[in-house]
């Protein structure tokens, strides 16, 4: 498999900064002047690429997660490059037709590491002590998730960074473990409230790594995964920063989230 810095020098992107697993320096044939300008910046992490680029980029990301699904910073770029703006205005205008989803656009609410001990300070039955659990639980830290670059749109950028830092937020909810078939279920979910092709490509293609136990553990829990995507209320209009002091189940009758089936 070609290693990355021959992809990058292929996508015009010969210099990598290894931040978060992969950050980059648009550079070469393609790139050089975008990299070197800084208004073409669109906003912070922003890094500009062409059609080309992202289509180089999709592919070794793609490649390299198939191999290995842990290396989420593949996974990120993969699904930054692979999104339409359209899909991602979508979303946007998904959120915008609910009040919760209008203030998080509006706010720009970010979910780091620092709300974890104040979360961790509240009664045990709301959704906030629910979620610094899970975090810990699973040695899981919000701080982890790659910034969005590859966007072209500072707007829509936001959009996927909320998705991304979320998707924690989406396990805890539904009570997906981190496995690989609690991974899966998640994707069918988001795939089917989303429509992002990552999440769709997870949904369809993850299944096919299963072992005999996952697959078992598959059947029981997909069709409730299908129908929580299908039912629940749409979870990345949810202005979770308003709701941490609210009791975790009642949230989730709120949401239309059932209990999982035991699978484990």
């Amino acid at each position: 498999m070609p290693g990355w810095s021959m992809l990058a020098r292929r996508a015009g992107l010969a210099q990598l900064r290894p931040v978060s697993g992969l950050r980059r320096v648009v550079r070469g044939e393609h790139g050089q002047a975008a990299a070197e300008k800084d208004d073409e910046k669109l906003y912070e992490h922003h890094i500009p690429t062409s059609t080309l680029q992202k289509l180089i980029l999709a592919g070794g990301s793609a490649l390299v997660g198939l191999a290995d699904p842990w290396r989420a910073d593949m996974v990120a770029v993969s699904g930054e490059v692979t999104v339409s703006l359209a899909t991602l205005k979508s979303i946007k205008e998904k959120m915008l037709a609910e009040d919760e989803g209008k203030a998080v656009l509006a706010a720009r609410p970010r979910i780091t590491s620092s709300i974890l001990p104040e979360l961790a300070a509240l009664p045990p039955n709301t959704l906030g002590y629910h979620y610094q659990a899970f975090l810990a639980k699973h040695d899981i830290t919000p701080d982890s998730r790659a910034e969005v670059s590859f966007v072209d749109c500072p707007d829509l950028a936001y959009v996927m960074t909320r998705y991304r830092e979320t998707h924690d937020l989406t396990h805890c909810i539904l009570g997906m473990p981190t496995t690989m078939v609690g991974e899966v279920a998640v994707k069918w979910v988001e795939a089917l409230q989303l429509g992002l092709p990552m999440c769709v490509g997870g949904a369809v293609l993850g299944p096919l790594r299963f072992g005999p136990k996952q697959r078992e553990q598959y059947r029981k829990v997909m069709p409730w995964a299908v129908e929580m995507g299908k039912k629940a209320n749409f979870l990345l209009a949810l202005h979770w920063e308003e709701r941490w002091e609210e009791d975790f189940e009642q949230l989730r009758r709120e949401l239309q989230i059932t209990p999982a089936p035991s699978f484990t």
